[in-house]
């Protein structure tokens, strides 16, 4: 998949951790409520990790949460670790606990991945609950992704089966270098949204962060550089200390 199918792309380069979470909960805002006004609804896909926290830590605030109608937004997630869903580990527990328990969606909107099943068992059952959620609501409106210090996003890891696949949606995938098993969505239902949200921060950050967006293009070996939303755009919201290595921020 090429990165012709991208309508627009960009980078923003903000001041701190602090200005990035602002960016980010006012742009998951817009989205949503954007998608509402012209659908009825809005799908939303979570990324896990420490990066979104701080924008679902804002999006609970007043500031945010009141302008959202919850009963019209769905939340699932673009991967889990393959632990219970209380356990410190969870992608689900860090949303639920810095967002989602603080403001008034329906617990049947909030579609969380079963970790604590077999992976395979829990990566069929999650593609299968994600069709027919995109056959009722559409595809997603907002996918928010991180990125790994080895260009890897959501559980997409280089040179992985997930970052070949041309059919699946969902599948299990094996970490090696923490001996762990997860669930992530692919690319190829990634690439089905409108619209997808990078959160990038950190000095740790930089190097790949160049790669991804100034290298040649290798998406085995940089799975982010597979995330091209055909029809869709892709935007990238950077701390200025990630964005250091940019020529073109």
């Amino acid at each position: 998949m090429s990165n012709e199918g991208v309508v627009r792309a960009g980078v923003e380069v903000l001041a701190d951790v602090e200005a990035l979470a602002d960016a980010a909960a006012e742009r998951v805002t817009q989205h949503l409520t954007a998608a509402i006004q012209a659908r009825g609804q809005a799908v939303v896909v979570l990324a896990g990790g420490s990066t979104p926290r701080p924008t679902y830590e804002r999006l609970a605030g007043e500031g945010f949460s009141s302008r959202i109608p919850w009963p019209c937004v769905h939340v699932v997630w673009g991967d889990e670790r393959c632990v219970p869903p209380d356990d410190a580990e969870s992608n689900y527990r860090m949303a639920r606990t810095a967002w989602l328990d603080r403001v008034p969606i329906p617990p049947a909107n909030v579609h969380r991945i079963h970790g604590e099943d077999d992976p395979a068992v829990a990566a069929s059952a999650y593609e299968a609950m994600l069709r027919d959620l995109v056959r009722a609501a559409g595809p997603p409106d907002l996918v928010v992704l991180g990125l790994g210090e080895d260009g890897h996003t959501a559980s997409v890891f280089p040179g992985s089966a997930a970052a070949r696949e041309r059919t699946r949606w969902v599948m299990p995938e094996y970490q090696g270098a923490t001996a762990t098993w997860r669930v992530t969505l692919t690319p190829v239902v990634i690439n089905t949204t409108a619209e997808v949200l990078f959160l990038v921060s950190g000095a740790h950050k930089a190097e790949i962060l160049k790669r991804v967006l100034e290298g040649p293009r290798r998406p085995d070996d940089l799975p982010a550089q597979a995330i091209a939303p055909s029809g869709g755009r892709v935007d990238w919201l950077v701390d200025r200390a990630a964005a250091a290595g940019l020529e073109r921020p």
